[in-house]
């Protein structure tokens, strides 16, 4: 599954990186949060880049949430609370839980990306 989300100065952009083959049954997102842009990244024109790995339980919610790569602490909280924000569809009852983590990696970037193809891709004014 990959999903990207791009937007401009004052935003982040994220790109999904599941660590497993996209499956008809793979969890979906129900709501994705896009991390708020820190302030102090804004006024000292920092971007970066964070991928945050972390476990979705049975009913969709996240856990274990840890960063794996940062290119600047600025910006791993922000991407921290989006991933414990973001939810996935419950489990049915007749799948087992998988065990593996997740990762998703947010973009903080300052200028305008284009997006090519909206169904996969969403920008979001803060």
């Amino acid at each position: 599954m990959s999903m990207l989300l791009t937007a401009t100065a004052g935003l982040a952009q994220e790109d999904d990186l599941i660590l497993v083959p996209h499956h008809a049954d793979d969890r979906k997102p129900l709501q994705t949060v896009i991390p708020v842009y820190p302030e102090r990244a804004l006024n000292e024109r920092l971007q970066g880049k964070v991928e945050v790995c972390f476990n979705v339980d049975r009913e969709g919610r996240t856990s274990r949430i840890a960063v794996r790569h940062s290119s600047n602490r600025v910006f791993e909280k922000p991407a921290i609370l989006a991933v414990r924000a973001s939810s996935y569809a419950p489990l049915p009852a007749d799948k087992t839980l998988s065990g593996i983590k997740t990762c998703r990696t947010f973009r903080f970037l300052l200028d305008p990306v284009a997006i090519a193809d909206p169904s996969e891709e969403l920008a979001v004014e803060p």
